[in-house]
């Protein structure tokens, strides 16, 4: 295992001595985008971002006027979101004032699962443009070098200089390709979560909606009493 970590060490170098020090900033950035990464997944599931079956369960009692059920299946969901539903539901404020209350603590619930999300967008915009500023300082050198042979110019010092001054591209965009990937992956199941968020808010402080069967049901009666109305 040792002797594997050193082998490893010494690529890294070469590599790092290849490409120069703006490869050594981009890799540094992968390793901070990596475990900016691993911390999110932690951050995400501690929060019980996207867990919302017990969730919606405690929705679907609540619209139907079932709070004894709501309140288990949200002791049951465990979360920071389903923690507020339990105290909006052991509330006695008025319903617009507990709606605004709610909003604006979901908000801010909301906005701690997007902690780290600015980290990784940066990561996903700096990364190709150090590269690209990595290879423009290479293939400055590349045509100095160019210049300084004069008259007797080896086309293969040339071509080396410009594969060596692209590589820092390539690398650049290497790492923001997967980070941006995954920031968009985070920033979905964020907005997933502030959309529960609403539908819970509305749920506690506005009127239950009948089922679809029953409001299907009405729908007939409320026509014809109003043809009849007409007539």
């Amino acid at each position: 295992m040792t002797g594997w970590l050193h082998e490893a060490a010494i690529a890294v170098q070469d590599f790092i001595e290849l490409g120069g020090w703006v490869v050594g900033v981009l890799l540094a950035l992968s390793v901070l985008a990596g475990a900016a990464v691993l911390w999110k997944l932690w951050h995400l599931s501690h929060m019980g971002i996207g867990r919302h079956a017990a969730l919606r369960e405690a929705l679907a009692a609540l619209n139907d006027g079932d709070r004894a059920t709501a309140r288990a299946a949200l002791r049951r969901a465990g979360t920071p979101l389903a923690a507020l539903g339990l105290r909006a539901i052991a509330s006695n404020d008025p319903a617009p004032e507990l709606r605004l209350r709610l909003h604006a603590e979901g908000d801010a619930l909301i906005g701690r699962a997007e902690g780290g999300l600015r980290m990784l967008d940066a990561i996903s915009q700096v990364a190709p443009l150090l590269g690209l500023f990595g290879t423009v300082l290479g293939m400055i050198e590349a045509f100095r070098a160019l210049q300084g042979a004069g008259a007797s110019v080896d086309p293969s010092i040339l071509a080396g200089g410009i594969w060596v001054a692209l590589m820092t591209t390539a690398v650049g965009l290497a790492i923001a390709m997967p980070v941006s990937l995954i920031l968009s992956a985070f920033e979905a199941r964020i907005a997933a979560e502030r959309r529960v968020a609403d539908l819970m808010v509305e749920t506690l402080c506005g009127p239950a909606l009948p089922e679809t069967g029953q409001a299907m049901a009405k729908a007939p009666v409320a026509a014809s009493a109003g043809m009849a109305g007409n007539g």
